[in-house]
């Protein structure tokens, strides 16, 4: 199966929450749950962060998000994964760092510190309410494996998918196509995002699918009623 390195981004909207820092009482975290939460909460009784975004003061670098990151992993001896991303809050748009890997909402103070020593500010004015709708799109790498010409597989999560659009959507075009797909589509339990790749100087509109257990005759399904 060939195999394929992308740089891209993803654009998804969840309901997300704040969360109060000890050591940075002003400044905004936000716990961004698994899209299939109640799916892998079922499988344990450890709840820990699924993805967590530090606001930060200043557009920062992909490169330097990196750089820091890998820094922080070497010193600390830890597996996060950053990228940067940009969060929008009502018509509000913030800056800041998607990681993934945390193993404790009580680690959270510490790695902060690890950032601060990087040269990172938070942000100190930034408000969210409990459950309050937010737009992220997060920068990402994809390690994915060809199953054909449009359709791809992550060659590190095994339930999820990729395949890629005939037409560019715009976000509330996208929002209405999903809708409507996942009122006609006889399947539950799956999570679907927007986002682009970049490959060879050009640039392909894509849909993630993610579910547990997801054939790839629904991936089919799905892509199809897209590109009706």
């Amino acid at each position: 199966m060939k195999k394929h390195n992308f740089i891209g981004k993803v654009t998804l909207e969840e309901k997300v929450n704040p969360l109060k820092s000890k050591k940075f009482p002003k400044a905004l975290v936000i716990d961004v749950p698994s899209p299939l939460a109640s799916y892998y909460t079922r499988f344990t009784d450890i709840k820990k962060p699924s993805s967590i975004v530090l606001v930060t003061k200043n557009t920062n670098s992909y490169e330097k998000i990196l750089r820091a990151s890998s820094n922080i992993n070497k010193r600390k001896n830890l597996n996060l994964e950053a990228a940067k991303c940009e969060v929008k809050i009502g018509n509000t748009k913030h800056n800041g760092i998607r990681l993934k890997g945390v193993g404790r909402y009580t680690h959270i103070d510490d790695i902060m510190e690890e950032y601060v020593k990087e040269g990172f500010d938070f942000n100190s004015n930034a408000r969210l309410k409990k459950e309050e709708l937010a737009r992220l799109r997060v920068n990402k790498f994809f390690d994915c494996e060809e199953i054909n010409d449009t359709i791809l597989r992550s060659a590190i999560e095994k339930d999820e998918y990729y395949f890629k659009l005939e037409k560019p959507f715009n976000w509330e075009e996208f929002k209405e196509k999903t809708k409507m797909i996942k009122h006609n589509v006889n399947a539950s339990g799956y999570d679907i995002a927007q986002g682009i790749l970049y490959n060879k100087g050009e640039i392909n509109d894509i849909v993630r699918i993610i579910k547990p257990n997801i054939s790839i005759d629904l991936v089919k399904e799905i892509e199809k009623m897209y590109k009706q």
